[in-house]
């Protein structure tokens, strides 16, 4: 299971920019001091094979066996993919694991397979768990594996309002083992695989049916099972999005002033995306953010001058330095109108902090709604992003429904929700907050 970056997020839908939402991410934060004086815990036991360490499975012989196993066992299916983040461009799955009762752990080299249809078909009608799940399931499917149904570890965390939820933490926290977390970043396109690398990915399912379990039955004490399956039921459907003016994350942006400085930092970054995908390298291995805010702040049209532009550096500064001339030089030329503004355009509301002075109502029914939202959260044990995410909240609230019956009203939110794909649980609970804060803002501005 591999540590992905800041940018991967648990839900499709753009985050709120003040209450950004939870990220599926391994990563652990530091634990808080222990009281002084307090005696020390004893270590959980470390978590190790059961069965020992199965080959990499990367012949069609070798896959039909584990396949025939699959097929033979019992129960869900454990699984879990590694891909090459921070080492190459693409996301695909460099190995995938999988375990189940009576079969044991398989750990597939999908690289030695045109595709991995027997496999599919041996999976076929069974429940997947996973760890993050809207992490491994756009390179599983690009592998050919789709899941009938699911289980989200991660995501049933959330729900249960544990607040720290990756996989090692909640292993330990749910069934008392501590697990190895040396090898999460590591190059997975590697050939061959170095040993305690395999161990480590057999390791991440090593006990994901158990935790399932433990887990589900927590679900059905807290009677969150239903909202939980409404969850998973609206994961099969997850596709990574496609990012609009992606440019626009370049790190250190809110430095550069300027129209056409922003034009070059959309250059380069563009620029630098065609070179890393040509090359299948992550792209900050061709050069850091810091080289494009640098270089679009200098704007050097000359080789020389750009190369000795101080924070332009990186494997590919001087490889690539005529062609980030030629890409500053169009850009030095580009007519005004064609150069992009400061904010980008979208189809959304505008961020939070400018609805007070855009729409001061909408700004106090933001305000309402969140701190609603935010008790409802808390009274139900869940992050208030889980209970809905901010993008619906955000629309629903910018552009209400006209009419102020308050029958009328909630059946109008509730369907607004629905449409921008909350799930039925989550607008049982939300829509009648939202209708309140949009009755409750137009009365306080009525006076």
């Amino acid at each position: 299971m591999t540590v992905e970056g800041p940018e991967q997020a648990t839900d499709p839908s753009p985050a709120d920019d003040s209450a950004p939402e939870a990220r599926p991410d391994d990563s652990e934060a530091p634990e808080a001091p222990e009281a002084p004086g307090a005696p020390d815990a004893p270590p959980s036991p470390l978590l190790t094979l059961r069965d020992g360490l199965p080959p990499v499975v990367d012949t069609a012989e070798a896959l039909a066996e584990v396949c025939a196993r699959i097929a033979a066992g019992t129960g869900p299916v454990a699984i879990d993919a590694e891909r090459a983040s921070g080492y190459r461009y693409s996301s695909r799955a460099y190995l995938v694991q999988l375990r189940r009762e009576g079969a044991g752990t398989a750990l597939v080299d999908p690289i030695a397979f045109d595709d991995l249809a027997p496999l599919q078909e041996a999976l076929e009608g069974t429940e997947w768990i996973l760890h993050a799940a809207t992490q491994d399931l756009p390179c599983l499917a690009e592998v050919g594996l789709t899941p009938t149904s699911l289980f989200d570890t991660e995501l049933a965390g959330r729900l249960l309002g544990y607040p720290r939820v990756g996989l090692a933490t909640l292993v330990e926290t749910v069934l008392g083992f501590s697990m190895k977390k040396e090898h999460s970043a590591v190059d997975w396109s590697t050939r061959p695989l170095p040993e305690p690398w395999l161990e480590y990915a057999a390791l991440d399912v090593e006990v994901l049916v158990e935790l399932r379990e433990a887990i589900a039955a927590e679900l059905v004490a807290q009677g969150k099972d239903e909202w939980a399956q409404q969850e998973f039921d609206h994961l099969r459907s997850f596709e990574q999005p496609t990012r609009v003016d992606a440019w626009r994350r370049t790190s250190g942006l809110h430095r550069v002033r300027g129209r056409r400085a922003l034009g070059a930092v959309r250059a380069l970054w563009e620029l630098r995306d065609s070179i890393a995908e040509q090359r299948d390298v992550t792209p900050g291995r061709i050069i850091p953010d810091a080289a494009i805010i640098a270089a679009a702040t200098a704007m050097p049209l000359e080789r020389s001058a750009l190369l000795s532009t101080k924070g332009f550096h990186g494997r590919g500064a001087e490889r690539y330095a005529n062609r980030w001339i030629a890409a500053l030089r169009e850009v030095a030329e580009m007519d005004e109108a064609d150069l992009p503004s400061r904010s980008p355009r979208g189809d959304g509301p505008p961020l939070p902090r400018a609805w007070a002075e855009k729409d001061p109502v909408a700004a106090d029914r933001l305000q309402l709604a969140r701190e609603a939202m935010t008790a409802l959260a808390d009274e139900h044990g869940l992050p208030v992003e889980n209970l809905l995410t901010p993008d619906y909240l955000r629309r629903t609230l910018w552009t209400p429904p006209a009419t102020r019956d308050p029958g009328e009203l909630l059946d109008a939110v509730a369907g607004a929700l629905q449409g921008y794909g909350a799930r039925s649980w989550q607008v049982a609970l939300a829509a009648p907050v939202l209708t309140r804060a949009i009755l409750d803002a137009d009365a306080r501005a009525a006076g």
